[in-house]
């Protein structure tokens, strides 16, 4: 008696991926309910089981679904938006401004819409996420039926849905509960990048992922920059770092590795960890090409992805297995390196070992959860076809097929696409809410002008400066100048390091406060004989926040800063402020430790002003809100040993006496 079965996949190319290489070309795949129950020729399945509907594939191959390793799929939605650019330009100086203005639940919902429909159109049926929130990317996963691995970001930035990383580090984990147990939709944590992090953030990431039982997913090593830096700072590289702070201690999915070192690689080998260059936009944003041959040859757990769709600027999987193909032999001037079959594995049997997936999917084996991609062949540009030789179908798929070439694509055992009709989404909709979205950001960039953000954003030279700063003002009288010198040598505080300045400070100012204002700084440091030049900056600062602190402490907050390389005369018509105000000190600063805390504080003396002073700053970055509140507490005590009384605080900054 024949054994019943869902669904026979007949008179195929069938690549399974396996650990054997098995190749039926004239093969089918028996299905039941979501999984595979027998792989191998259409002639034996057919004499073994009797399916509830068969369907003929002849002329056509039947592969493992394909697995994108690492994406930010909302960022569809800001596709082209920007090109061209460094890294850090395009990532501070473009993405992270029009995410802050334009991200909401709306918008990540929309983009990962489109995003599914896209990759499901190219035979996509896994995909690893890293975005904001990210409780949408799971919802259109699920509604789309995709499986994928959702990670919340979390970085010391503000970003869209966390004003500080406590916040965000929260929201992980009401993320993480609720979806945690769903089928095809795995819950975790996201890291941003070692710039872009703490390691409080990794550690607490890391502990989430213990405790859920999901992979933690991040950055590491995508440009050289980013290690020369991390190799100045900590001594260590980024994935050395990420070792350092437990990113390894769970299972992790560590996005680029662009530069992973010789020691970086035999690191990632042995902590396991799933390493996924994404070829195209590493080309596209210039970051390098990934030692993907070596990755192979050193037995890693390697993967493909696409990145974001604003660098890359799609999400089609086969170019980037087509890439991954070429490029080693590009770069090493070896036709050999990195085989068609190897490249295919990436996005399939290896990929999956890189998102620690391998135990459901990546091959087509009995047992395994049925997602898989039907592509066609025979097409203008994939004719003709030689079989002569075992691994020719690897090269008709890996160097001819196309993502257009995918016909029908199946995940658990579902069509999310047959015959190329989506049907799990409304294309026409997801399309048609996509350009509303994108509409509202063309209108807020036709304006850019009016945005003193994108005006400085144009002129380039940026880069992330510190976020947040607690700060307290007070006008001294001599005798508390005195007391203030004295506690720089109470042993209870620790001075770190000292200097005198000179700091003539330009002010472009608004009508509308809520624009912030432009600063440009010329600092002259006066170090006893040696001369040292002056340094030329301009920043700008978000309007200043009281908020739950105490009156006399601000949380300002310094948006962007860049090197000024042009005169003082240029910014003037270049920005066109509503008014100017110069502000000229004499600055003594202390920078301090207090109770392992570190502060500035200095004694500042204004120029041509009836106050002149001395005033007293002592100021703190932060990164929190929980942390600013413990810095403010800090700074309370240390007022409380200098005996300054609340009528000498100053409750507003320079440029506004």
């Amino acid at each position: 008696m024949l054994e019943p079965i869902d669904l026979l996949l007949t008179n195929a190319a069938v690549v399974s991926m396996d650990e054997t290489g098995s190749v039926f070309l004239d093969g089918a795949v028996a299905v039941r309910g979501r999984e595979i129950v027998a792989v191998g020729p259409s002639a034996e399945l057919a004499a073994r089981y009797t399916p509830a509907e068969m369907i003929d594939c002849a002329g056509c191959a039947i592969i493992p679904g394909l697995i994108n390793g690492h994406a930010h799929i909302p960022m569809s939605l800001l596709r082209g938006l920007v090109s061209d650019q460094q890294l850090d330009v395009w990532l501070f100086g473009y993405m992270f401004p029009v995410e802050s203005r334009f991200v909401t639940p709306e918008f990540v919902y929309a983009g990962s819409r489109l995003s599914c429909a896209e990759m499901i159109r190219g035979g996509t049926t896994t995909f690893v996420d890293m975005y904001y929130f990210e409780e949408e990317v799971a919802r259109a996963a699920d509604e789309s039926g995709m499986r994928a691995i959702c990670g919340q970001s979390v970085m010391r930035l503000p970003t869209p849905d966390a004003p500080s990383f406590d916040v965000g580090l929260e929201r992980a984990r009401r993320f993480m509960q609720q979806w945690h147990g769903h089928d095809r939709v795995i819950p975790t944590i996201a890291p941003h990048a070692p710039y872009t992090c703490t390691d409080e953030i990794y550690r607490e990431a890391a502990a989430l992922c213990q405790e859920f039982g999901s992979p933690m997913t991040t950055h590491l090593s995508e440009t050289a920059r980013e290690v020369e830096e991390s190799q100045a700072e900590r001594e260590v590289t980024p994935i050395r770092y990420a070792k350092r702070v437990g990113a390894f201690d769970v299972p992790c999915i560590a996005a680029h590795c662009v530069h992973a070192t010789q020691d970086d690689i035999r690191l990632l080998r042995e902590q396991r960890v799933g390493v996924v260059p994404c070829p195209t936009s590493n080309l596209k944003l210039a970051s390098g090409v990934a030692p993907i041959r070596q990755f192979i040859e050193e037995g890693l757990r390697a993967g493909l992805g696409t990145d974001g769709p604003a660098s890359n600027d799609d999400q089609d999987m086969l170019t980037e297995v087509h890439l991954a193909a070429l490029l080693p032999k590009g770069v090493s001037g070896d036709p050999t390196a990195v085989p068609a079959r190897q490249a295919l594995a990436l996005a399939t049997s290896s990929g999956a070992k890189a998102v620690h997936l391998d135990h459901l999917v990546g091959t087509l084996e009995p047992g395994k959860r049925a997602d898989l991609v039907v592509i066609e062949l025979g097409k203008l540009h994939s004719s003709p076809r030689y079989l002569y030789a075992p691994d020719a179908i690897y090269s008709h798929l890996v160097y001819g097929a196309k993502s257009a070439d995918v016909r029908d694509t199946m995940v658990d055992g579902r069509w999310l696409m047959r015959e190329r009709q989506l049907l799990t989404l409304d294309e026409t909709e997801v399309i048609a809410e996509a350009q509303r979205i994108a509409d509202t950001v063309n209108e807020f960039l036709s304006r850019r002008e009016s945005n003193l953000l994108d005006k400085i954003l144009a002129i380039g030279g940026v880069q992330q400066e510190e976020l947040f700063e607690v700060q307290l003002k007070a006008l001294l009288s001599p005798e508390d100048e005195r007391r203030v010198l004295a506690l720089l040598a109470d042993p209870r505080i620790t001075t770190l390091r000292s200097s005198q300045r000179t700091q003539y400070d330009t002010y472009f100012l608004w009508n509308d406060a809520e624009k912030g204002r432009v600063r440009i700084r010329e600092d002259h440091r006066h170090d006893g004989a040696a001369r040292v030049e002056p340094r030329y900056t301009i920043t700008l600062t978000a309007p200043a926040q009281r908020g739950e602190y105490s009156d006399a402490v601000l949380l300002s907050r310094a948006r962007y800063t860049a090197e000024a390389d042009r005169t003082l005369r240029f910014y003037r018509e270049y920005f066109q402020p509503d008014r100017v105000v110069e502000v000229e000190k004499q600055r003594r600063r202390w920078r301090v430790t207090y109770q392992g805390q570190e502060f500035a504080i200095n004694l500042d003396t204004l120029a041509r002003h009836p106050q002149s002073g001395p005033y007293l700053e002592i100021k703190s970055r932060t990164w929190s809100s929980r942390d600013a509140r413990a810095k403010t507490e800090l700074i309370g005590q240390l007022l409380d040993l200098l005996g300054i009384g609340e009528a000498a605080l100053i409750k507003r900054e320079y440029v506004e006496l």
